[in-house]
């Protein structure tokens, strides 16, 4: 679970909710998971709810593929209140902002090892095709991904991802150091980050016990948002259910 306040005090700030859950099964090399997610931008309100597949395939002792889909269901709709116009009476200002549900589809490819990720993602796939899907644009985006993996108490990684917004491009790097009391313990995280048009920040991550780990993450617009904005604050919980391993041939 996550939230996530964008441009803090800056007027329609963006604010997001997200949810997720998974599950693997072992004998398929199969994940199936479901995802929501809720934004708020001044008066509009999209929600994404996804039902995901994902199929791992082993490549070598070293390497394994993923491939992911998505199907989502999507719905829009706005606040009328919420509504500054010089015309409040002129019914052409509302005439375009009807509620609007649609399906929608994300695709996904990774190759994986104990060090590196590299993947490419598009989401909103439809979105190309049908124009009324144009309120949930494609994205798209290709990212790498490295971490060291050794008994050290500190380990290094680093991270570079471009993406696409309709016809907006960006890109982001970041650079995180591990502290590991233990080969399977990663008790504490801290990193920074920095994105292309003037936004860096810094991130913290902390093991609260064996299974629930939380994630802080501050970033700063240096562009003309940081006149009315003091950053924005995401916070993610993320909770690891223990697998349970059954007997299959007991004879109690």
């Amino acid at each position: 679970m996550a939230a996530r306040k964008q441009w803090v005090n800056f007027p329609g700030t963006p604010t997001t909710f997200f949810a997720s859950g998974t599950v693997y099964v072992d004998h398929l090399n199969t994940q199936f998971g479901v995802k929501a997610v809720q934004d708020q931008i001044g008066y509009t309100s999209t929600t994404n709810a996804t039902l995901t597949y994902a199929y791992s395939l082993m490549l070598t002792k070293q390497w394994h593929l993923n491939l992911g889909l998505g199907l989502s269901f999507q719905s829009i709709g706005y606040d009328l209140s919420k509504i500054n116009s010089p015309t409040p009476n002129d019914p052409t200002v509302y005439s375009g902002l009807l509620n609007e549900n649609n399906l929608n589809s994300d695709l996904g490819i990774e190759l994986v090892s104990n060090k590196w990720q590299c993947g490419l993602a598009s989401q909103n796939l439809f979105s190309i095709f049908l124009p009324i899907n144009q309120s949930f644009i494609n994205t798209n985006y290709i990212y790498t991904k490295y971490r060291q993996n050794t008994l050290n108490p500190i380990n290094l990684g680093f991270g570079v991802c471009g993406f696409k917004f309709g016809d907006l491009y960006q890109m982001e790097m970041n650079l995180n150091s591990y502290f590991k009391p233990s080969q399977d313990a990663n008790t504490l995280q801290l990193g920074v980050f920095y994105r292309t048009w003037n936004e860096m920040g810094v991130l913290l991550g902390i093991d609260l016990n064996q299974n629930l780990h939380l994630s802080y993450s501050y970033d700063y617009n240096f562009s003309g948002i940081s006149q009315s904005s003091f950053g924005t604050h995401e916070v993610m919980l993320t909770f690891n259910i223990n697998k349970v391993y059954r007997c299959q041939n007991c004879w109690y």
